[in-house]
């Protein structure tokens, strides 16, 4: 099970999963989960455009603030004419400069806006990291379980390849068909293939947490891990309350506060802005000099910015129904989840309670049995494919299990508080 953590606006991840580790997890190659996380946050590159995402809004920030750049003009007038205007001899020349001068709070809106862009991008990223600690943790989950239906095989394979020899002496002693040899080589050579097929399954995984940490190919021995110990999750209001803290939905406040001021921008862009000007001009016949002032203001008479404003309106209206979308997505995804564990957690309980060891209990008796001839090969393989097929669902439930917890942590943002946690 894993636990997430907001601190100092970092997310940690904290390894409950891996809380019991067997001696061989401190040993060279061997991958913990945690080690597993911090190494995909180092290296995948979601974060990395995200980063470069927050740099760029920063940098949008930075120039919304920015205040207009005076212009400079230079006119000639009265010059390259005929007779006494012929070349420069009457010209008259102005040299002006101009300033535009922002009116309404036009700049602070744009900074306003831009402000909320970058603490939206910011809470983006959070979201992105919350993320990969999902996704690293449920690959990492796939990996140990797959080690360990890998070895759960490679027992079961050992298990039933001990029944050949005693199934041919049997056959041997004239005590049973030859066609009880070759059930039993049935039954190892589809464990077999089981077993292979779980070996394949296995590289896949350790293949994709080996990209998740930014690897090409697997650079660790194993996973160590304890998938074994389980507990109950709190309520789902409980889940639902704390889905409120997650990144994906606290970045929309951010977005909404950014459409407000971009509506303020598109209503205060009817509001005139003056362009204030000074200039100096040279008067060539009297060779007289002045000082010249000019103040421009437009005048909003056909366009109103009405277009724009409405767009602005309808992009409030937008975000507000776009967090609702996310908002209900990520219910129902950790709706799924939820239900994923405590029916898991409801199946291991009756896998141990009863099935294990009635399936355990079977097979040892029929086992000893079959050796006295009192049960037939047929009741022995099936008490063998009930036990092997009794201990696969468990592995497979264990998985689900941790997968659905990472999921659940993943979203809410915030580590579970697992009560009443077992071993088997």
């Amino acid at each position: 099970m894993l636990t997430f953590r907001v601190v100092a606006s970092a997310l940690v991840v904290l390894p409950t999963l891996a809380a019991a580790l067997p001696v061989q997890a401190q040993t060279s190659g061997a991958l913990t989960l945690s080690q597993a996380v911090q190494r995909s946050l180092n290296a995948n590159a979601r974060l990395i455009v995200a980063d470069r995402e927050i740099g760029m809004a920063q940098g949008r920030r930075t120039q919304a603030g920015a205040i207009p750049n005076p212009s400079a003009s230079f006119e000639v007038d009265n010059a390259l004419g005929s007779r006494d205007y012929r070349g420069l001899r009457s010209a008259e020349m102005t040299l002006q400069l101009s300033q535009l001068i922002e009116l309404g709070g036009k700049r602070s809106a744009r900074v306003a806006a831009a402000t909320a862009d970058h603490d939206a991008t910011r809470w983006q990223r959070e979201a992105a990291r919350l993320e990969i600690l999902s996704e690293t943790a449920a690959a990492f989950v796939a990996v140990l379980g797959g080690q360990q239906r890998v070895a759960l095989l490679d027992r079961q394979l050992a298990s039933i390849d001990r029944l050949n020899p005693q199934m041919q002496q049997r056959v041997d002693a004239g005590a049973s068909s030859p066609a009880d040899v070759a059930r039993t080589r049935v039954v190892t050579e589809l464990t077999r293939i089981d077993r292979d097929r779980a070996r394949k399954a296995l590289e896949s995984a350790r293949r994709d947490l080996a990209l998740l940490m930014g690897a090409t190919a697997p650079d660790f021995s194993y996973t160590a891990g304890n998938m074994g110990r389980i507990a109950q999750p709190p309520s789902f209001q409980t889940l639902l309350q704390a889905i409120e803290s997650n990144p994906q939905l606290t970045r929309w406040t951010a977005v909404r506060a950014q459409k407000e001021a971009e509506l303020l921008i598109a209503r205060l862009k009817v509001v005139p802005d003056v362009e204030a000007s000074v200039g100096w001009r040279h008067y060539r016949d009297t060779r007289d000099n002045a000082v010249r002032f000019g103040i421009s203001v437009p005048i909003p008479v056909w366009d109103r910015n009405r277009g724009a404003i409405y767009e602005a309106q309808e992009a409030i209206g937008r975000t507000e129904a776009e967090r609702a979308a996310n908002k209900q997505a990520l219910i129902s995804t950790v709706g799924r989840a939820y239900d994923a564990a405590t029916g898991a957690l409801q199946e291991i309980d009756i896998l141990r309670r009863a099935v294990l060891p009635n399936a355990r209990a079977a097979f040892n008796a029929i086992n000893d049995g079959y050796a006295q001839g009192r049960f037939t090969v047929l009741e022995l393989l099936d008490a063998y494919k009930a036990l092997a097929e009794a201990e696969l669902r468990e592995q497979e439930v264990l998985v689900g299990f941790h997968t659905a917890v990472a999921t659940i942590e993943g979203l809410t943002g915030s580590p579970l508080t697992l009560g009443g946690g077992r071993n088997p």
